[in-house]
């Protein structure tokens, strides 16, 4: 197994996908709850916030593995959804960006 299929794996296993379901509008946001920050993943646009994303998409073209462990996670329905109201929204992408 590579290193990222072993991490991939563990954040799965350790329950760290999260979705942020808004409603009644149904709008949703993915994190990962990484070592040292929570990183926001784009499922529909292969786009993560972590910096290995961006150094990965410029070499290579190759999305991190945030971005995979989202897609298995879909898969095996193996993650958190947490629920808010959406006038929630705008303080949660701000708290978001804030921590770019």
């Amino acid at each position: 197994m590579s290193v990222n299929e072993d991490r991939i794996n563990s954040i799965i296993d350790e329950r760290r996908v999260k979705l942020h379901l808004f409603k009644p509008s149904k709008r949703e946001i993915w994190t990962i709850i990484g070592k040292e920050k929570e990183h926001w993943i784009d499922p529909n646009s292969n786009f993560c916030s972590c910096s290995g994303y961006y150094f990965g998409m410029i070499k290579n073209k190759n999305p991190c593995y945030h971005v995979k462990s989202i897609s298995k996670a879909k898969k095996e329905n193996k993650f958190e959804i947490i629920e808010f109201a959406d006038d929630e929204y705008e303080s949660f992408i701000s708290g978001i960006v804030s921590n770019l």
